[in-house]
């Protein structure tokens, strides 16, 4: 099958849509199928690949890690879209590349299938704080509504996501497909270079963040829970890794709970060895995000053999289950630094999660398996799709 991915954003901004459009498209290749990519161009250090087309990008004012691809720019590719034949249209993002692939769809006559990757309506407030939270989250499900109701088919990541999008009135063709994780994430890695590289002493208890330092994901309800757990474990050290434009509030949370010396913020992680040993190097994954549709970076982590601590809500409650390398934590600061104080205070806990997060991740959680699934949906939204055209 001949697939064509669109997307507001790509790599070299390091993401979860990043990460779930390259896993697909690795393993949708292994399999014999051909995927292309539009994406924004960021400059310099752009990675030229043959199957990625980049166009003109704008700024984002109130997110300025992030680009918008130029929607009229993009308009002057439908003379070599049209030429490649393409089978499928995949959009990734709800922005410009929504209404691109809608264009497509209607230029090329092919089926149009998005994936709901951001849970946007317990995530607009917080970059648009000058309107009241209840109508930037009204507006939210009304464009969520209206832009996955106009596509032929709904991925969601998760299938408490695709519950709210329900909830919604989507009824559009729909599936839960998560991203999986490749082969090479099971390689176990050796976090004693990547401590010593960070002045961080070997017998240091360390608790690790991934991911963007955004305010939805709950960064300082961590530094509340730290603040608590350095009670018991005064030489606890949490690692911050990721950018994002909630640093500012972090740094000066930080300053105002005391806690300077025990948090170590390092900013993004090449993917390949740095990520992969950084997991391998702490001792426990925290994490306390609400609004995630999936959260790879949990996956990640117990593929190195990190157990988790976490707050399993929305699309994280989908991967994390109680006593499978993972601890559930309420929405609570006391109650989530007991969880983790149960890891720190007792090693035989700790081995047994740590092997137990990793025979999970493997055992689950396939990219190829889930890359099988994508194209199962694929074929059975064309054939919907060509049924309509025929009636």
């Amino acid at each position: 099958m001949k697939i064509l991915f669109i997307s507001d954003v790509y790599f070299p901004r390091i993401n979860g849509v990043s990460t779930s459009i390259r896993t697909f498209r690795a393993e949708l290749k292994s399999l014999g199928h051909e995927v292309h990519l539009i994406a924004p161009r960021y400059g310099k250090n752009d990675r030229k690949e043959e199957w990625i087309t980049r166009v003109d990008s704008r700024g984002i004012y109130f997110d300025p890690e992030d680009r918008l691809i130029q929607y009229f720019k993009a308009l002057k590719l439908l003379p070599w879209i049209k030429k490649e034949n393409f089978e499928v249209v995949h959009i990734h993002t709800p922005f410009f590349a929504h209404y691109l692939g809608i264009k497509i769809r209607k230029e090329l006559s092919i089926p149009c299938i998005e994936t709901y990757h951001t849970f946007f309506e317990d995530y607009l407030h917080h970059y648009l704080p000058f309107i009241p939270e209840f109508i930037s989250r009204n507006y939210a499900r009304w464009i969520s509504k209206r832009q996955c109701n106009a596509v032929n088919g709904i991925i969601s990541p998760s299938q408490p996501m695709l519950n709210v999008l329900r909830k919604y009135q989507i009824d559009t063709q729909s599936k839960v497909i998560p991203t999986g994780l490749e082969e090479k994430y099971f390689t176990r890695h050796s976090g004693k270079a990547f401590r010593l590289a960070q002045n961080i002493p070997k017998k240091q208890k360390v608790l690790l963040f991934v991911g963007r330092v955004a305010h939805e994901k709950n960064i300082l309800f961590l530094l509340r829970m730290l603040k608590i757990l350095l009670k018991k474990h005064p030489n606890t050290l949490l690692l911050i890794t990721g950018e994002g434009p909630a640093e500012e509030d972090i740094r000066n949370e930080i300053k105002l709970l005391g806690i300077t010396d025990n948090v170590k913020m390092i900013g993004y992680l090449d993917q390949i060895d740095e990520l992969p040993a950084c997991y391998s190097a702490a001792d426990i994954f925290v994490f306390s995000s609400k609004s995630e549709t999936q959260g790879i970076v949990l996956l990640e982590a117990m593929a190195q053999g990190t157990p988790v601590v976490a707050i399993a809500e929305l699309g994280t409650a989908s991967i994390l289950f109680e006593g499978r390398g993972a601890l559930i934590a309420k929405d609570d600061t006391k109650h989530f630094s007991g969880r983790v104080d149960e890891l720190l205070s007792d090693q035989g806990l700790h081995q047994r999660m740590s092997e137990e997060a990793f025979k999970y991740a493997k055992r689950n959680w396939s990219a190829k398996d889930q890359a099988k699934k994508l194209i199962s949906f694929y074929s059975s939204v064309k054939k919907r799709y060509g049924e309509k055209k025929n009636n």
